[in-house]
């Protein structure tokens, strides 16, 4: 039998990464996303759109999207329709705790959890939980943080008959994004799949466009710009603003005005 693993898949590039990496490395893989009412849902679509492209390339997984929209007037964010405006910059700015969703990994981790629990009773095996958190997140997101993670874990030991048979799995906890991108690099190559398909049927921003274009200002989009920067490779997604498409150079001039900002201070 295959070795057992459970994603949260945001549609986003870290998890739809990971994805990569869990069948590079032949698991049998039961993806996740969530529905939350969130304002980047586009990325819900092209969740979806990366699990076709894999599954005609003979990459097949489990996927389900679990509807949590009822949540939506009931959280505080302005990641969440009817939230306020999502804020632009880099993630070193006070002002991105406005992203923060209250206890959205908790919500995520219990529901990926009992999942994972319950593939390992049926198929009596071990089953990982694999996130694809990573170093970017700890400083702004306290759920993203190792310590959470133990905690969590630790109650959901207590909590549930057969627990052990359930671990996590954190390959890039203590790299960023762009350790992320080179790792995709490579399962890529050994899943024989595009690199730009794949990562064209990804979002990270969270201001898209109504056009589902990415946005290059808010943090989220920053980083992902300046991993690619980095990895010395155009980013396949296609950028935009309120006047439309927005060519490569645009959003990489910006990305690099930004940081020379940063690294100045």
């Amino acid at each position: 039998m295959k070795k057992q693993a459970v994603l949260s898949l945001s549609g986003g590039m870290d998890s739809s990464t990971l994805l990569l990496h869990l069948l590079s490395k032949e698991y049998e893989v039961t993806a996740l996303s969530f529905d939350y009412g969130q304002k980047h849902n586009v990325e819900l679509e092209r969740a979806q759109e990366l699990i076709d492209y894999l599954a005609e390339k003979g990459h097949n997984v489990t996927y389900q999207v679990i509807k949590l929209d009822g949540l939506v007037s009931l959280l505080n964010s302005s990641l969440v329709t009817g939230g306020d405006e999502v804020p632009e910059g880099h993630y070193a700015e006070d002002n991105m705790k406005a992203t923060v969703v209250p206890n959205r990994n908790k919500i995520f981790s219990s529901i990926t959890q009992a999942v994972a629990l319950s593939i390992a009773n049926q198929k009596n095996t071990p089953v990982q939980i694999a996130m694809g958190i990573h170093a970017g997140d700890h400083a702004i997101y306290p759920d993203c943080r190792q310590e959470f993670r133990d905690a969590d874990y630790e109650a959901f030991k207590q909590g549930n008959w057969d627990a052990h048979q359930v671990s996590y799995y954190t390959p890039y906890l203590y790299g960023d994004k762009f350790d992320i991108l080179q790792d995709g690099e490579k399962c890529c190559d050994t899943l024989a799949v595009d690199f730009n398909e794949v990562y064209a049927k990804t979002n990270t921003s969270y201001k898209p466009t109504e056009e589902g274009y990415s946005d290059y200002k808010s943090a989220s989009s920053v980083e992902r710009i300046e991993a690619f920067i980095k990895l010395g490779r155009k980013d396949p997604v296609q950028y935009g603003d309120e006047n439309g498409k927005v060519k490569w150079i645009v959003a990489k001039a910006h990305v690099q005005s930004v940081l020379l900002k940063y690294s100045a201070e």
